[in-house]
């Protein structure tokens, strides 16, 4: 979900109604600052570009003898991103992430592949598999977080990375304050025996609006940090329905969630205060999903990893963080001090997982290239001891290009 390369400053140059749609469909996938983008001529165009994030990981417990710290050397994301523009109005996406970890083989998946129709920065249809409106999170991506690991209360669920295969329709509007976006999408247990084998269908929505500046990503996505690049304060509000998209053929159950996001950037002492929170409710019902972990919840009928089917569980949850950019550069960039504190809290089993995150940020050129250190504290009462209460060490980086 790139927007590094079209700044506020940059978008208000294209000419509308041009801005959102040569925006969009230039670089809706990765933040494609140095991307390479051929012009082909009668407002037809090709743009490629890539993602890299790597990272040291020392989790305690975490060796495979179960006691013994780990020490890992992971590959998180390896992205190539491709759009196209037939013409001013119409594009596509097709935007690809590694599979596989550790020990199992390591391919290549897709991860977007979706159609757009944009007559107009207020009304846009895409079509495929994307990411359905969702919490902020969901909608940063992996890249445009302030903290390296995403937020393990944020668990809609999804086919792969996040995405659904689907329809959704977004627009912005009152200069570009207000966003909004809706799809339907093949969503949940829609399998042989699972909850939803009638096949309904999973449907998505989300409202935002800016009180301050307005956010330069494109289309719907967001980021939690512009590096006080504007001023912002969004309040967004999304949710999820699926009729039996919970539990399994014999025990179905309505899915139901939302979300309530907020985020503040405010430039301050020549640097940039980030402050951002999410609130989430997650309602089954009575009834438990397939393989959710959760006391006397079913087996699944069929496991797999993009069968988007089972593990969802009611619960509530939120997080906060808070960051700031230190202002003046030392060496190639800027550093960014965080913290982050999450809490889920299951009703079934009555147990709680919370994560208290502690790290800076070295920031050499905004989202494109950045390395972060992060300790993390980790408590969950799920989980037999020791592994119920662990400390993890985090070194990333993450270049774009």
């Amino acid at each position: 979900m790139p927007f590094a390369k079209f700044t506020s400053a940059a978008v208000r140059v294209l000419p509308k109604p041009a801005t959102l749609t040569m925006a969009c469909g230039l670089a809706l996938a990765a933040s494609q600052a140095h991307a390479a983008t051929i012009n082909m001529g009668d407002d037809a165009s090709f743009s490629i570009g890539a993602g890299l994030r790597m990272s040291y990981s020392n989790v305690e417990h975490g060796a495979p003898n179960g006691t013994s710290s780990s020490n890992d050397f992971n590959i998180d994301n390896a992205r190539i991103y491709l759009s196209g523009r037939v013409n001013k109005m119409i594009g596509a996406t097709l935007n690809t992430e590694r599979s596989g970890s550790g020990s199992t083989p390591d391919g290549i998946r897709i991860m977007d592949a979706y159609a757009q129709f944009e007559p107009m920065p207020e009304f846009n249809i895409w079509a495929g598999r994307m990411l359905p409106a969702s919490d902020r999170a969901n909608l940063d991506g992996p890249f445009y977080l302030n903290v390296w690991e995403y937020p393990f209360v944020s668990n809609y669920p999804n086919l792969a990375v996040g995405r659904d295969n689907g329809v959704q329709v977004w627009g912005k509007l009152m200069s570009n304050k207000f966003t909004y976006v809706a799809g339907a999408f093949k969503g949940h247990n829609s399998i042989a025996g699972g909850s939803n084998q009638a096949d309904h269908l999973l449907y998505a929505g989300r409202l935002a609006y800016a009180f301050w500046d307005a956010e330069p990503a494109p289309a719907y996505y967001t980021g939690s940090t512009y590096y006080g690049a504007n001023d912002i304060l969004t309040v967004g509000v999304a949710g999820m329905f699926e009729k039996a998209g919970v539990g399994v053929a014999a025990a179905p159950g309505d899915y139901k969630a939302y979300n309530v996001d907020v985020l503040m950037e405010k430039k301050l002492g020549g640097g940039a205060l980030t402050l951002e929170g999410a609130y989430y409710k997650y309602d089954l019902g009575s009834v438990l999903d397939c393989n959710s972990g959760e006391p006397g919840s079913p087996a699944c009928p069929v496991a797999g990893a993009d069968d988007n089917v089972g593990g969802q569980v009611k619960s509530t949850a939120y997080y906060v963080t808070a960051a700031y950019l230190i202002p003046g550069k030392v060496g190639w960039g800027q550093f960014q001090p965080f913290t982050r504190y999450q809490k889920l809290d299951r009703d079934v089993s009555n147990t709680t997982k919370k994560q208290l995150d502690v790290g800076v940020n070295y920031v050499i050129k905004g989202h494109n290239a950045r390395i972060t250190a992060v300790f993390s504290k980790v408590k969950d009462d799920a989980l037999p001891s020791p592994q119920n209460d662990t400390n993890k060490f985090i070194l990333g980086t993450q270049l774009q290009f």
